[in-house]
């Protein structure tokens, strides 16, 4: 399985307003900081805001900020969100979707590997991946000079 590039910034955006501490961010910061498109970043953005994950504030001295714990962020529950209900192939998700798949032993292998990826994704939080959040805030902040 391959994640999204909309998956991978979502996580990015978190880490990085993880690291901010409740500390106002701007999105040209953030792609700045990742070498990534503003563009896509602000759909990233509204989406997390309309989800609950941040919190953005318009006008002069605005920016974006975790509304939520990272503790509280769980990383298979965040890709399931961003990645949606599709399974690894279509014949997971409808019927007839091709014409072997009445007697395809792929299908149930799939739905396995599909579980077992997720209950592992489940185990994390998003503070797990800010463990090393002094060396992560030196390369990102590094990364805007």
């Amino acid at each position: 399985m391959r994640l999204t590039t909309f998956s991978d910034y979502s996580i990015r955006v978190i880490i990085y307003l993880g690291i901010q501490r409740g500390e106002l961010a701007k999105i040209a910061d953030i792609a700045s900081a990742y070498s990534i498109s503003e563009n896509h970043l602000t759909k990233v953005v509204h989406f997390l805001s309309q989800n609950n994950y941040i919190e953005t504030i318009r006008g002069k001295g605005g920016g974006l900020r975790l509304v939520r714990d990272p503790k509280t962020i769980n990383i298979g529950e965040l890709i399931r969100l961003t990645e949606g209900d599709a399974g690894f192939l279509p014949c997971l998700d409808t019927e007839d979707a091709c014409c072997i798949q009445s007697v395809c032993k792929l299908r149930g292998i799939l739905r396995e590997a599909q579980t077992a990826l997720y209950a592992v994704f489940d185990q994390y939080s998003m503070a797990d991946l800010l463990v090393s959040e002094e060396r992560l805030a030196r390369i990102l902040i590094k990364q805007l000079m």
